[in-house]
């Protein structure tokens, strides 16, 4: 079998930058070894409740025009789930428990209410500080950048939007401490704008990229804006670039495990399956597994050893705790928010293990998630789970049960904060840990992907020191979340084609005039 481009992994990254591929005329396969596409942002049934297994949390893309790149990918395949918009999200901090609204006047008002008159003048100030940043965050779509010397053509048209912002490009590479610090001394909202960090980067503030909180404080800090759900959970949004895939041409392989990426004389031919079958790759293979497992696939003698080791040393994220919980629904109020941040104590830090952990209950937004009268959970702690604590466990021994049991506790204890009858409401029980994300994700050591502090490092582009061996998702630049990940996507989907073609989908979808 032979094909244009193979794209290894079915993760929101990978299908995004196969789906375009398609859409510019290319001949693509992915290969998923899970039998269900989407990787971290998979979904899954058990007992007639529908899980996410990832992210739950979506914003920017129910409508278009859009600053959001996933929304761009949407667009340019023509495919999009139905969406469910709210505004609002439960907070369980040391503070007390109350609700959250996004929008700038919204936040505002619970910090007045929590904070003396001092913390409100910071934030109102750190807006106006953030206003010209966020505005040079959005300056450039992602979809119009590339990674070859068709770049400058294919930013000639944003050149006015970039030059007006050329004094606060470089600071976006920096750490966004550097620009909340002189504004904010408020411990709470330090705390806060520092858990609003780790959630986009799993970093604090100090490591995440001030293009990040740039980009979250232009979509969520404006006025009438609101989060999304895509109806039918995350599923159906991979199920939309499945069929965007499918509707070009392209194709999806499910169950079909990567092995090996194959090399001749320093050229990506394509790859071998874990049943013996070779695939090749006409143009490229690209790779939308994680650095350290793409590194796996690919022979010793293939890499430049500095290279290699460079990559491989690569700082990574933790791990996850999964609980997903099918329960009985009566009697709860009707007004329970879909998500509920907790944070058990600041004084730890927001990356310390099981500090942070978030609920999602959105069957409260979409009742098609559960059967009649009861409500679909997903509690998990994100990305703060060492996971060598699990290291080497024999996933069937009583010992790895008894440590589940432990681990998962903290989880437990979270939910009952929002519903403190959780446990006798219980029909479904499923714990997932570090060693599921690995089996499950594919996933290096479960990670949720490189922690690459700003300022002192950069995620990688698309490109490999072998030819035709390109990556994307969130080993590669921009780096980890959704609208990251379909970045890389567009990047790594644009630097194959000519950039004609690139410049007429950019017309196609309005982003390019």
């Amino acid at each position: 079998m032979a094909v244009d481009v193979v794209v290894i992994g079915s993760g929101v990254g990978g299908l995004s930058c196969a789906a375009l591929l398609a859409r510019y005329g290319l001949d693509v396969l992915v290969c998923e070894s899970h039998t269900l596409p989407g990787g971290a942002a998979h979904g899954f049934e058990r007992q007639g409740f529908h899980f996410d297994s990832g992210p739950s949390l979506y914003s920017g893309l129910s409508y278009s025009p859009s600053t959001n790149p996933l929304r761009h990918v949407l667009d340019a395949i023509g495919e999009s789930p139905p969406w469910r918009t709210y505004k609002t999200w439960g907070c369980c901090l040391p503070e007390g428990r109350f609700d959250i609204a996004v929008g700038a006047e919204s936040f505002g008002q619970t910090l007045a209410e929590l904070r003396p008159p001092a913390a409100l003048a910071e934030w109102q100030q750190l807006q106006q500080r953030m206003a010209p940043y966020g505005e040079a965050a959005i300056a450039l779509p992602p979809a119009a950048v590339r990674a070859d010397w068709g770049l400058p053509r294919s930013l000639l048209p944003f050149l006015g939007r970039l030059l007006r912002h050329g004094s606060r490009l470089g600071k976006l590479s920096g750490p966004f401490s550097a620009l909340m610090n002189p504004v904010v001394q408020d411990p709470f909202l330090r705390n806060w704008l520092d858990l609003l960090c780790f959630l986009l980067s799993g970093l604090p503030a100090h490591s995440t990229s001030a293009a990040e909180m740039a980009f979250m404080f232009a979509e969520w800090y404006q006025p009438d804006v609101v989060l999304d759900y895509p109806v039918g959970g995350s599923a159906a949004l991979v199920d939309a670039l499945v069929r965007g895939l499918k509707k070009q041409g392209g194709q999806l392989q499910l169950g079909a495990h990567v092995a090996e990426i194959l090399v001749e004389n320093n050229q990506a031919k394509g790859v071998r399956l874990k049943t013996g079958e070779a695939i090749a790759a006409r143009q490229a293979v690209i790779s939308n597994i994680s650095i350290w497992d793409t590194l796996a696939l690919l022979p010793a003698d293939t890499l430049p050893p500095a290279f290699r080791q460079q990559r491989q040393q690569t700082p990574a994220c933790h791990s996850f705790m999964h609980l997903h919980l099918g329960i009985d629904a009566t009697d709860l109020p009707a007004d329970l928010a879909c998500h509920h941040i907790v944070v058990n104590d600041w004084a730890l830090g927001v990356t310390a293990p099981q500090n942070v952990i978030l609920i999602s209950m959105p069957s409260v937004l979409d009742p098609t998630l559960a059967p009649p009268g009861k409500h679909a959970i997903h509690v998990y702690s994100p990305g703060n789970e060492p996971y060598d604590l699990w290291q080497g466990m024999d996933r069937r021994s009583a010992a790895y049960d008894d440590l589940k049991a432990e681990r998962s506790e903290a989880l437990w204890q979270a939910l009952e904060r929002v519903i403190p009858d959780v446990r006798r409401r219980t029909e479904v029980t499923l714990v997932g840990t570090p060693l599921t994300h690995e089996r499950f994700l594919r996933r290096h050591r479960g990670t949720y992907g490189p922690a690459i502090a700003a300022g002192q490092g950069f995620f990688p582009g698309p490109k490999t020191p072998i030819d035709g061996l390109l990556c994307c998702g969130d080993s590669t630049f921009p780096g980890i979340g959704l609208p990251a990940v379909a970045a890389s996507g567009w990047i790594t989907a644009n630097t194959l084609v000519p950039i004609q073609q690139h410049l007429d989908l950019l017309r196609a979808i309005d982003l390019c005039r």
